[in-house]
């Protein structure tokens, strides 16, 4: 069994966010694999699919960012899920827009969600997916609105072949390996797109998304 993991912050509010590429990938895979999430339960909305013969689990945490470990922990133990059959999905601010880097572990660098995942299955030793969401101006307060505010027009195609990439990684993990993933799938550092539009909307939620 398999547990795929994308994280992200439930509401409207947040839709296609930067800090919600986790659900993003998540909502592509289940729309390829024509599956659906469910009520909430652990913490988590599920979806369930079997591929070859294997049982995969994809959940979207309903705990807000910093709180995602509560869910993941609460499915591993459940189920009793090894750490290396936990794939996790994050947006990394120190990747460039849409780059894909894939990880069989690591440490939380600064991503809260990390963070608490590897504080509830007491280890860091899980495949992490990144998908690069550029980096603002180095001050706190630029950071929050960065990852809880929409992509610029000129990115989103960038972002959507991101998207689809990772879904395609994440299906490479599922059917072969994690070193297959890894190899066909991490880019190198990709060119920082011009802004030339605004998001649709400013953020001005607190840490605790974030």
């Amino acid at each position: 069994m398999k547990l795929i993991v994308g994280l992200g912050n439930i509401g409207k509010e947040y839709e296609n966010t930067r800090h919600n590429i986790g659900f993003m990938v998540v909502d592509e895979l289940a729309k390829r694999w024509g599956i659906s999430f469910g009520k909430e339960d652990r913490s988590a909305y599920c979806a369930e699919y079997r591929m070859g013969g294997e049982k995969i689990l994809v959940i979207k945490p309903t705990t807000y960012m910093n709180l995602s470990g509560f869910a993941v922990g609460a499915y591993a133990n459940f189920y009793h899920i090894d750490p290396e059959d936990i794939a996790v999905i994050q947006d990394d601010m120190d990747m460039a827009l849409g780059q894909i880097r894939i990880r069989s572990k690591g440490s939380a660098g600064g991503h809260n969600g990390i963070k608490s995942i590897i504080q509830h299955l007491g280890t860091e030793e899980f495949p992490h997916f990144k998908v690069g969401i550029g980096h603002p101006d180095r001050n706190n307060k630029a950071v929050i609105n960065h990852v809880l505010n929409g992509f610029y027009a000129d990115e989103k195609e960038t972002i959507t072949k991101a998207v689809n990439d990772m879904a395609s990684a994440l299906e490479e993990w599922v059917k072969v390996d994690l070193n297959s993933a890894m190899q066909k799938y991490n880019t190198k550092k990709a060119k920082k797109p011009k802004k030339t539009a605004e998001p649709k909307e400013e953020a001005n939620e607190e840490n605790k998304e974030a």
